[in-house]
């Protein structure tokens, strides 16, 4: 008899393509072996007919991250993959953030420090490139990319963050040179700061004001030359958190014509609309996230795409800034908007609100669930050994109670925070198990896994897609004439 030192069994496995009855063994870290039944194994789960899914993946996070403006993210890489871990997930990929100045060497060096002694869970990094110098671009981004850091995100908006168009062709071009992905948070720059200057021209600085001051067409029309420009150079790229029914049209336009695009929602927007900001005092700066919350009609729409397969994965944005002078309201208890740090936190909820809201209430099939939650991301982002339960795969695995209804409270999400903004929301489906590398990281609601157990992933060349290719005819003219300027 064959060797297990683990085996689940009398669960329902599924993965992005099929769902059926059977047993799964794990030897040494990895997927062994998947049948109707099997014996044995030092260590036997029972499923109880519960769902034996691919461990999520998260591939969107801020942890242990400074933003722009100096205010350091309230979880480190302990509470956010334990948090990670209580929502299901196995793995996650968070960013590590270049500011203006800093190199890219010194930038993952912090980075490695910060992850490698405290996460349970396996990890990578999605760089945040603000800073493209030729240095950056040519010597060390190629290093990054040796190492196995095969995606990085740039910037259309903020001041201090925003690399302009030339930067992002230069980046793009770079990123297709090495098989890499490039990631865009698509805003147009000018629109925020012209509507912001004149909301404070007119007083009106409270938080409601947030979602006001950034337009559903300064996301669109971001989003349309953010694609232009990387169908200019013919490189992949990927859209982060898409707010508007604009924004998710033009990527469902540009897929059908074979632009290689990438996209996500995130589960703020199919949650929560602009409302939530107007709540009494400042309770609306929770809701604080850009792009901001929309409308219950986009709403409908992002979740018609994310039905339609738009949406390569949902993922949380997680950006836990806490209710309090050290987070929030750095600059003050009664700051303007725009002085008001930005993001929500969502780690531990986006899988189990994805679950309730797509998979129970009829919107997503189980097969789709796993797609958007592990499945896609593992393919996109080069985690070539997660994402699945075949054979040879990490034994990266979440067990599932499809039944289970939870009340999202603070102390269920595991996290450094002081507040969950789904908090009271009544949600069907829970992760009960999970396991990374065959290790359990969360058995029965309790933690098991030690400070330190998650492994550094390198990953495999990414964001290549199965389209066609461009070639920009001007590119042909100029090779005509002798001069080859195509990257």
């Amino acid at each position: 008899m064959a060797r297990f030192d683990t085996v689940i069994h009398g669960g329902t496995l599924v993965t992005a393509a099929e769902t059926f009855k059977g047993d799964l063994g794990i030897r040494d870290g990895r997927i062994a072996a998947i049948a109707e039944r099997i014996e044995g194994g030092e260590r036997r789960i029972d499923a109880g007919g519960r769902l034996v899914m691919p461990g999520g993946i998260e591939a969107h996070c801020h942890i242990a991250q400074e933003s722009s403006s100096g205010v350091m993210s309230a979880d480190d890489y302990y509470t956010g993959s334990v948090s990670a871990a209580f929502g299901g997930n196995s793995c996650f990929v968070p960013f590590a953030a270049q500011h203006r100045g800093q190199s890219i060497d010194a930038v993952l060096a912090t980075y490695d420090g910060r992850a490698a002694p405290h996460s349970v869970l396996d990890y990578s990094y999605h760089l945040i490139v603000s800073d493209p110098t030729q240095t950056v671009l040519h010597e060390e981004l190629p290093r990054a990319f040796a190492r196995g850091i095969t995606s990085f995100k740039v910037f259309m908006t903020y001041d201090l963050m925003n690399v302009g168009d030339a930067g992002l062709l230069d980046i793009l071009t770079v990123a297709k040179a090495h098989g890499a992905l490039t990631m865009v948070h698509a805003e147009n720059n000018d629109m925020v700061k012209w509507m912001n200057a004149r909301l404070s021209g007119a007083g009106a600085t409270e938080p409601k004001y947030h979602a006001v001051s950034r337009p559903e067409l300064a996301e669109e029309e971001a989003i349309h030359r953010a694609v232009c420009l990387a169908r200019l150079v013919d490189a992949p790229l990927f859209v982060v958190h898409v707010s508007t029914r604009g924004g998710a049209e033009i990527v469902s336009r540009e897929k059908a014509r074979g632009t290689r695009l990438f996209a996500e929602t995130c589960p703020q927007y199919l949650a929560f609309t602009r409302a939530d900001l107007d709540r009494p005092g400042m309770e609306g700066a929770k809701y604080i996230c850009s792009p901001p919350l929309r409308d219950e009609a986009t709403q409908e729409a992002l979740w018609a795409h994310v039905a339609g397969n738009v949406f390569d994965s949902v993922s949380s944005d997680h950006a836990p800034y806490r209710f309090d002078a050290g987070g929030k309201f750095l600059n003050g208890a009664d700051a303007p908007y725009p002085k008001i740090a930005n993001g929500m936190p969502g780690i531990a909820a986006r899988l189990p609100y994805l679950f309730s809201e797509g998979v129970a209430a009829g919107r997503i099939t189980l097969q789709q669930f796993a797609a958007l939650s592990s499945g896609n991301a593992a393919r996109i982002f080069g985690l070539t050994s997660k994402g699945s339960l075949m054979p040879g795969f990490d034994a990266d695995i979440a067990i599932w109670d499809p039944e289970a209804r939870r009340t999202v409270r603070l102390e269920d999400q595991h996290d450094a925070m002081d507040y969950t903004p789904f908090e009271g929301m009544e949600l069907t489906g829970v992760p009960v198990t999970v396991l990374n590398r065959g290790a359990s990281v969360v058995h029965e609601g309790r933690l098991e896994a030690v400070r330190g157990q998650g492994r550094f992933v390198a990953r495999a060349p990414s964001g290549q897609g199965p389209a066609r290719g461009y070639r920009a005819p001007e590119f042909e003219a100029a090779a005509r004439y002798g001069v080859e300027i195509a990257p």
